[in-house]
């Protein structure tokens, strides 16, 4: 079972292309990128859960609702009785999106102290993200729980996921935090334009003893680099419609290929299986294109007909 510590939030997404100030309408999503991730494995057949807070509100009661009708496991969530559940507003301009987030909100508040650690007694990997590290005690939260699964032989998995509008001001601690949840994972993703970023900050994603790293070049498909070695994989063509989560649907993708194959806990990959790996989660996160709003992860009944990913499609529907 592959669990997640991070935020689960609404999405505002706008719908037109328009600066954020003159969007007249937003159309209500379930969101958060840890979030999308769980639900992403779910509709791939991998069971997940969810360690996250959400605020005691009507949007609180929404975002665990839809997680349970998707089957994820919901019994980590708590609730905060003061700080309501995060909400975020997403624009779409020339199809790439932008986000506003807002502070002082459930999902910042998590306490390591709330959390039921049982979830480590059954969980295969652990999934944490770059939102929480960007305020306390959610930031403590999470690395703790990413050094607790890895003393026990959990692998885990970290999204780099930086949203700049968090760390104003902040660059230097910025960096730390980032070389703090490098040091505590084992697969790592981001996006090119983030490699850029950690890149200027000095931080060298190789220096870091990570088994495998994953940077998403939208349109031109994905990279992946393990054991030293970079692999290209190109991207599958589809009319894209909305982005928002199309990562989140590519890890879910990735995590779920590597699942499938029984290389989670050993990371012990061929040339065959990384680059199989890597072409069903650049179809999955293409697809997820095709919908609006974050939960947008095609069903794995939905990706019989794709030939060349039929292996991992096959082996996911066998899963109980």
């Amino acid at each position: 079972m592959i669990f997640a510590v991070g935020e689960v939030l609404i999405d505002f997404i706008a719908v037109e292309e328009a600066d954020l100030k003159d969007v007249r309408v937003f159309e209500k999503h379930p969101g958060g990128a840890p979030a999308n991730m769980v639900v992403g494995l779910r509709r791939l057949n991998v069971p997940s859960g969810l360690i996250s807070k959400v605020g005691r509100d009507a949007f609180g009661e929404f975002l665990v609702e839809r997680l349970r009708e998707e089957g994820v496991d919901t019994r980590y969530i708590v609730y905060d009785d003061e700080r309501n559940t995060g909400v975020v507003f997403v624009q779409l301009k020339q199809a790439e999106p932008s986000f506003l987030l807002y502070d002082h909100v459930a999902y910042f508040n998590l306490r390591l102290d709330e959390v039921d650690k049982s979830f480590l007694d059954k969980a295969d990997l652990l999934h944490f993200g770059g939102v929480l590290l960007a305020r306390e005690p959610s930031r403590s939260t999470s690395l703790e729980l990413a050094r607790m699964a890895r003393s026990r032989g959990i692998p885990t998995s970290f999204d780099v996921n930086i949203r700049p509008n968090l760390w104003v001001g902040r660059m230097d601690e910025l960096v730390s935090c980032m070389e703090a949840a490098l040091k505590h994972a084992d697969i790592v993703k981001l996006g090119r334009g983030e490699r850029r970023l950690l890149e200027d900050y000095g931080i060298d994603i190789m220096s870091f003893n990570i088994k495998l790293i994953a940077i998403t070049k939208g349109a031109e498909g994905s990279e992946l680099i393990y054991g030293g070695q970079a692999v290209s994989v190109p991207a599958y063509r589809v009319e894209a419609v909305d982005p928002t989560g199309a990562g989140d649907a590519y890890m879910a993708a990735l995590l779920a290929a590597l699942y499938s194959m029984g290389k989670l806990r050993e990371l012990v990959l061929s040339s065959e299986e990384l680059r199989l790996a890597g072409r069903f989660a650049n179809i999955v996160a293409a697809i997820s294109t095709t919908k609006r709003g974050a939960w947008s992860t095609p069903r794995v009944e939905s990706l019989q007909e794709i030939p060349e990913i039929r292996p991992i499609v096959e082996k996911l529907m066998a899963t109980k």
